[in-house]
């Protein structure tokens, strides 16, 4: 474990911390480093000393203003004009308790945890508050802190999905984009539920998509997943890339087509129109469930599911971490490790 829990444990003391701050819209050249005030926890929260985060497509929305298509004036009515609100950006976080609100029940100081802070943000920095009943749930002890930081955007998005189409052993899936961080994981999560899986993403990761339990791989520059003859029972569309109709014909009878980053006018018609010739399309945003992360959790302690990650940077390059994580095709979490080894590398393992 790279972060022994009783080390981590320790405060560094003082009333401010380090955080990596985003005040305008733009390219990764918009962060700068920081001091903020060190959050002192309300009644029901408590203090977390962040060890590691990540940077999820959320992040990169937020910090780009790159939103689907009709979204792009509603995202800077909800997040702000001209920059965030919320500057200290990073959603998705694990760390070690370091102080409990009079009313949070759950949790103690020097518990390892992990966990998702939604559009609430702020895991980009030293310290981060969390309500005790948000999405945050137990570290699984043989698991690093930078693996528990990947653990819940990928594997609550997926989760929460598989779970919307009804998902049934012995069903047949196809997932598009399976080499990102919530592709892996619906793949993997797909299996434990007893699915067939077909995977579809580059040929650098077909090797990698197969060893997570897809029963077939495409590469989707030499294969066209919309011209198959098969048909499926779920189609999960990360990539997105392919119209509606076209995925359509590959679903079964009441089918169930899964589309990630569907724009607000194709969400609407998903609405109004909820099953097209009795295949049904879901839409919308994932659940952020802590149930949700203790069952990752415990699929983690069974050796069922381990979160993918790309490569790990050191805080001080978080910029640099923020430039890598806009280019496609890295496959996996881009993880930022807030102490410890001040150099980016691959891990063997989460």
């Amino acid at each position: 474990m790279i972060f022994p829990e009783r080390d981590a444990a320790v405060a560094t003391g003082g009333d401010r911390m380090r955080a990596l701050v985003c005040e305008r819209y733009g390219s990764p050249d918009v962060l700068t480093f920081a001091k903020r005030p060190r959050p002192s926890p309300r009644k029901d929260e408590i203090l977390i000393r962040v060890l590691a985060s990540t940077i999820t497509s959320g992040d990169r929305r937020v910090r780009s203003m790159d939103m689907p298509t009709g979204f792009q004036t509603l995202g800077r009515l909800a997040l702000g004009w001209h920059g965030p609100r919320k500057a200290v950006l990073g959603a998705e976080f694990a760390g070690v308790v370091q102080a409990v609100g009079s009313r949070a029940k759950g949790f103690t100081p020097g518990d390892a945890v992990f966990g998702i802070s939604g559009f609430g943000m702020g895991a980009h920095a030293e310290y981060l508050c969390m309500r005790a009943k948000g999405a945050l749930a137990h570290k699984p002890a043989q698991m690093s802190f930078e693996g528990a930081a990947a653990l819940s955007f990928g594997g609550g998005t997926a989760l929460s999905f598989l779970n919307r189409a009804g998902l049934c052993a012995g069903e047949k899936i196809l997932v598009n984009g399976a080499s990102g961080n919530v592709g892996t994981a619906a793949v993997q999560l797909a299996r434990v539920m007893g699915a067939e899986v077909t995977g579809v993403c580059s040929a650098a990761h077909l090797e990698q998509v197969r060893s997570l339990g897809a029963a077939r791989v495409m590469n989707y520059s030499q294969e066209d997943f919309t011209q198959l003859h098969q048909q499926f029972d779920v189609v999960f569309d990360v990539a997105c890339n392919h119209g509606v109709e076209r995925c359509l014909n590959v679903l079964k009878p009441g089918g169930r087509l899964i589309r990630l980053q569907a724009g607000l006018p194709e969400m609407c018609r998903a609405l109004l129109q909820p099953r097209r010739a009795g295949r049904h399309i879901i839409v919308g945003t994932a659940e952020e469930r802590a149930d949700h992360l203790d069952y990752l959790a415990e699929l983690v302690r069974q050796g069922s599911y381990c979160p993918v990650i790309a490569l790990v940077f050191p805080f001080d390059e978080a910029i640099e971490a923020h430039r890598y994580a806009d280019r496609p095709g890295h496959g996996g979490s881009v993880v930022i490790r807030m102490r410890g080894s001040e150099k980016k590398e691959v891990p063997a393992s989460a």
